[in-house]
């Protein structure tokens, strides 16, 4: 049966080919509708992509019964949110305890009745389509690795980094541009430029932690521990420089950025209770802002701390010694392109 990708995927599980039948017909117009008759080929299925959206299971087949086949699906990480349906023609309590307590969310009763049917298939998709679209909005806010704490947990507490590059980047004269675009313009400016701030550095491996005004924030080596985090933030700022030098040619309003990379420590966590937002802090954040102020219109800067994690070989320009605030005179560079002088 060809499964359409655009539409919510169903798959019923039964084994008389009468129900399955039945349940194909009353579906295949709505929805994508995948077929087993056995508990073994329902937990494979369910685990390939793409997978159910809702599955309909009936609890007595032979062999592995639906009581069984939703418990292995539970227990299964990558199965265990795909929602559960029984199908059953025994309403006693006790089935109905067991069922809810596998995680089981409804029972449909046989014989089937096609407007009951329809109803419930079509509630629990619209449930789904709104967990989703929730789910969506959090991963845009959170990592999915403190969602996934805090869906197991209900807590996700701070944690230690010991070796991150951050990075900081601004508009230059932003107060003074902004005083003189419409608010609707200005806002649209900003959502371009970040957006293409932000698929670069998804590029290459990074992520970005927040935007406040026009200052933007990047990190990595965070979440995904990897050896070569400096060299990828550097390879993202210089192709934050150069979207800009490319954009500045065509578009109406022309931005220039400074960006400031430093390396080292942090602690990341959650802030606040009901509005939340995954943010970074320590002495390597306010570092690598200075880092940034101390930087010039369309160049990189970095610390030297940074450039001792680099892999790769690069061009540089010394910026010389620069008073930041707490650090005192602190030796910068700029990078100017990868390569060999």
């Amino acid at each position: 049966m060809q499964i359409i990708a655009s539409r919510p995927i169903v798959l019923t599980v039964d084994d008389s080919p009468e129900n399955l039948d039945f349940i194909v017909a009353l579906l295949k117009n709505e929805y994508s509708v995948k077929v087993a008759t056995n508990g073994h080929t329902a937990l494979k299925i369910a685990a390939q992509e793409p997978q159910p959206d809702l599955i309909l299971l009936d609890i007595v087949m032979p062999g592995m019964d639906g009581f069984e086949v939703c418990r292995q699906l539970k227990v299964n990480r990558k199965t265990s949110e795909i929602p559960v349906i029984f199908l059953t023609s025994r309403r006693e309590l006790e089935d109905e305890i067991k069922g809810f307590s596998l995680g089981a969310l409804d029972f449909i009763s046989k014989p089937f009745r096609p407007s009951v049917v329809s109803a419930r298939v079509r509630t629990h998709l619209e449930l789904v389509k709104e967990k989703k679209k929730s789910e969506a909005l959090l991963a845009n806010i959170l990592p999915q690795k403190v969602i996934k704490e805090l869906k197991e947990t209900g807590n996700s507490p701070p944690q230690l980094f010991e070796e991150v590059s951050v990075l900081f980047s601004d508009l230059v004269n932003f107060t003074d541009a902004s005083s003189n675009i419409p608010p609707g313009e200005l806002l649209e400016e900003l959502t371009g430029i970040f957006s293409a701030f932000d698929q670069i550095l998804q590029d290459h491996g990074a992520q970005r932690i927040k935007t406040i005004g026009d200052g933007y924030l990047g990190v990595c080596g965070m979440l995904d521990q990897i050896s070569d985090h400096a060299d990828r933030l550097v390879m993202s700022a210089l192709d934050f420089i150069g979207f800009l030098e490319d954009r500045n040619q065509t578009a109406k309003h022309r931005w220039q950025a400074r960006v400031g990379i430093h390396t080292g420590p942090v602690v990341a966590g959650i802030v606040g209770k009901t509005r939340f937002q995954y943010d970074v802090f320590g002495d390597t954040v306010n570092v690598s802002s200075r880092v940034q102020s101390a930087s010039e219109p369309m160049r990189v800067c970095i610390s030297c701390d940074t450039q001792k994690f680099l892999q790769r070989e690069y061009i540089y320009e010394d910026r010389g010694l620069v008073d930041l605030k707490g650090k005192g005179l602190t030796p910068l560079l700029f990078v100017l392109s990868e390569g060999v002088v």
